[in-house]
């Protein structure tokens, strides 16, 4: 543990209830995975999450936080007020959606031998979601007032293409209050992500007059159109040097049926940088190539951005980021490391308010049915958590501050 650290602790403002809270989460551990199970039960496909929304609206009043509501898009909030509601405030945040549709079935199946639950969504994010609500309910039973205000916020669409819409309006209406953020998934600890990879998402669609398969032999198909052009993208986008970059032709769509020329055909496209610049010259690439293609008789080409997620780096030397190191390296967990995601944190890293995100237990398989979480380090990610969030409380008027994005910070580093 670092000097600077060590430092920070010896000034907490509330040692005891901070000493309490940090105990609380070894005997906690049950509860908290109750939690989770709990959320995981309750379908929140992106689009559809009001009843997992309902029900953490319900447990934050029960909590018996403040200011509990729900906005236009669909997230819930709720505040844990401060000595001083004029500081600045900490926003505390986890993401509602899951990517499985809502007919998937999600019975659970826990592994006692390797200490691990299975089961769709429950690391991404019904793990999250539980840490945010459970560590909420021990601050208001531990009698904790903060010296700003905390906002705990659970967000729609950060999956797929909900394109953070909700971190998105969460930010807009509270941009003014907010000092720092600390966003929370599932599953990552030991990771801490502080910077955001940006993803720009593209639909291109192509409709034409269609026709049989034999007597309108000689009339343009969408889907030859559609696989010609995604062989030329495949082929055609410069992906090398650095930044890094990438492509994906992630979904194909169309036809009416083997014997008709497709009248209509559409793909998906998924581009990403760890770098703004990057990602813009990347699209414009995509675009041109498109645009060499969109010029076949009867056939009419459209392209739209469906998802736009900016990139964003809070320099490795912002005290949130080493906060966030130290509060997970405290406990023993090993090798804690810096990296970058695609996560509601994008949105508040963009809009300049210095932001983390933090996993509160080990996993795998996400975004799969076999999904799962191990059990164990649930109480240290309790406890990365909540010093963190203490520290956050106490240093946000000094730590709201921006650094600037170090020169050449891991470039050429990305996760999905």
């Amino acid at each position: 543990m670092s000097t600077a650290f060590d430092d920070l602790l010896s000034r907490l403002r509330q040692p005891e209830t901070a000493m309490t809270l940090l105990d609380d989460w070894n005997r906690l551990q049950t509860v908290v995975i109750e939690e989770i199970l709990a959320l995981q039960a309750i379908p929140a496909p992106t689009f559809e999450e009001k009843e997992r929304a309902a029900y953490t609206e319900t447990r934050f009043r029960q909590v018996g936080l403040d200011s509990v509501g729900t906005d236009t898009v669909g997230n819930v909030y709720a505040r844990l007020p401060g000595k001083a509601p004029s500081l600045p405030a900490v926003l505390v945040s986890a993401h509602l959606d899951t990517v499985f549709p809502r007919e998937t079935d999600l019975t659970i199946r826990r592994d006692e031998a390797h200490g691990r639950i299975y089961g769709p969504g429950i690391g991404d994010n019904c793990a999250g979601l539980a840490a945010l609500i459970c560590l909420a309910s021990r601050m208001v039973k531990n009698g904790y007032r903060p010296p700003g205000d905390i906002w705990w916020v659970a967000t729609v669409g950060e999956e797929g293409l909900g394109d953070l819409r909700g971190i998105r309006e969460a930010v807009a209406r509270l941009r003014d209050k907010l000092g720092v953020a600390v966003i929370i998934e599932g599953t990552g600890l030991g990771t801490v992500y502080n910077a955001g990879l940006g993803v720009k998402r593209l639909k291109v669609t192509i409709d034409g007059p269609g026709g049989h398969s034999w007597h309108r032999r000689e009339s343009p198909s969408a889907i030859h159109q559609l696989v010609t052009l995604g062989a030329a993208l495949v082929t055609g986008v410069d992906l090398s040097g650095r930044p890094a970059r990438s492509l994906n032709i992630g979904i194909i769509e169309g036809g009416t049926s083997i014997n008709t020329r497709a009248a209509h055909a559409q793909m998906g496209i998924d581009l990403r940088s760890v770098d703004a610049n990057a990602l813009l010259g990347l699209e414009k690439q995509v675009r041109a190539i498109i645009d060499q293609h969109a010029h076949e008789p009867a056939l009419s080409l459209g392209t739209s951005v469906v998802s736009d997620r900016p990139s964003a780096t809070l320099s490795p030397d912002h005290p949130l980021v080493l906060a966030a190191l130290g509060a997970i390296d405290a406990f023993g967990f090993p090798s804690a490391t810096l990296s970058r995601g695609s996560t509601d944190a994008n949105i508040t890293l963009h809009t300049r308010i210095p932001s983390v995100c933090i996993g509160i237990t080990t996993g795998g398989k996400a975004h799969t049915t076999d999904e799962y979480i191990d059990i164990d380090p649930v109480a240290t990610g309790m406890k990365q958590l909540s010093l963190l969030t203490l520290l956050a409380c106490d240093h946000v008027s000094d730590w709201r501050n921006w650094q600037e994005q170090a020169d050449n910070y891991q470039e050429d580093l990305e996760r999905p």
